[in-house]
């Protein structure tokens, strides 16, 4: 099966680096004791204690899993790599949108480095997929669950 490449900013990919020392030291180290903590009260057939620090350590592993997968085939746009003439994974987009009659901004990542809370897009996503390659000035037409939604795009910026 192959694998495809993850696109990642520098920061997305400093911010998974440090996520994961964190989950494979401290946080590693205070589930182990949990569960050495939970065998000490005895049976652990009927030890919620246990069982729940068992949980937390299988998904403790599968981030660290996660994580790891994504470092090894993450593709990293470099900021000096990043072009403010074209629409791109590690620009923030200026769009007029025409329903609304107001300017939004989009900060266009990969896929894991999707915050909402930040307006930052996956150049996967819909409206990610429509912008990517086009330049300031152009107008685009984005098929969203709601309908057809219409931006210009005013400026284009490093991220």
């Amino acid at each position: 099966m192959e694998e495809r490449e993850i696109m990642l900013t520098v920061e997305g990919y400093n911010k998974l680096e440090e996520e994961l020392k964190l989950l494979k030291g401290p946080r590693k180290m205070e589930v182990a004791e949990r569960i050495k903590v939970a065998r000490e009260f005895g049976d652990i057939s009927e030890n919620s204690e246990y069982d729940d620090a068992k949980n937390e350590q299988a998904l403790l592993e599968a981030r660290i899993l996660e994580i790891e997968n994504t470092l090894r085939h993450a593709k990293v746009v470099d900021d000096d790599d990043v072009s403010t003439r074209k629409v791109g994974v590690g620009t923030l987009v200026t769009l007029y949108d025409y329903e609304f009659e107001e300017e939004i901004k989009y900060g266009i990542v990969g896929a894991s480095e999707v915050n909402i809370e930040e307006n930052k897009i996956s150049n996967e996503s819909p409206v990610g997929k429509a912008l990517i390659g086009r330049k300031k000035g152009e107008e685009v037409d984005v098929e969203t669950p709601g309908g057809i939604a219409k931006y210009k795009i005013v400026d284009i910026k490093r991220l």
